[in-house]
């Protein structure tokens, strides 16, 4: 991979032997992210969903050789959350790792410096990307993927439905290898 910005993390990453991991979390409401549809002349299609703000949180992680990994909840990502997902990706990637995310408060909270702290140090290298610089990450563009492509235009009743969904989508987008590694390149990287 190659971006000026990342230039350190990686040659770390490459001399200490660790996969690279890129995170973020989004939100999903029950409004449907409307995309061009098509229908009969003069016949309006007409989306129909309770107005509310209830959503599903998620969480999720990408590397560059395409795995996917996500949790989600019914409500906001807290300190405690982030921990339970950094010990997901430890079960699930074998040796050690660079997770490289943006600076967001849940991220540097005290309840990670205590599981760094506590010894998953000795696996685990968290990494900041630079401040207002989403489209650095990835990992956005697996949530651009899930919203505006796998979800889009989705009518949910209820938050239940709307995570049944948003996990379908999630294992639909996990068989298209060539779409996640699409997202390292959108985000300026070259593998």
């Amino acid at each position: 991979m190659e971006r000026r910005a990342l230039a350190l993390p990686q040659k770390k990453a490459e001399q200490e032997k660790r996969q690279i991991v890129f995170g973020d979390e989004s939100g999903f409401s029950l409004l449907p992210m409307a995309v061009r549809t098509s229908a009969p002349v003069g016949q309006t299609p007409v989306l129909r969903v309770p107005l509310t703000y209830d959503h599903i949180s998620a969480l999720g992680a990408l590397t560059p050789e395409g795995r996917l990994f996500m949790q989600t909840q019914e409500r906001s990502y807290k300190g405690a959350d982030v921990v339970g997902f950094l010990r997901l990706l430890l079960r699930e990637i074998p040796g050690k790792l660079l997770v490289i995310w943006d600076g967001s408060t849940i991220h540097r909270c005290q309840a990670v410096k205590d599981f760094l702290a506590q010894g998953a140090a000795a696996r685990i290298h968290l990494e900041r990307l630079p401040a207002y610089a989403p489209e650095c990450n990835p990992q956005e563009g697996v949530w651009n993927l899930l919203k505006r492509r796998e979800l889009k235009n989705r009518c949910c009743k209820d938050l239940s439905e709307l995570e049944h969904e948003l996990l379908l989508a999630r294992a639909r987008l996990r068989h298209r290898k060539q779409a996640l590694r699409h997202c390292f390149v959108h985000a300026g990287y070259s593998l």
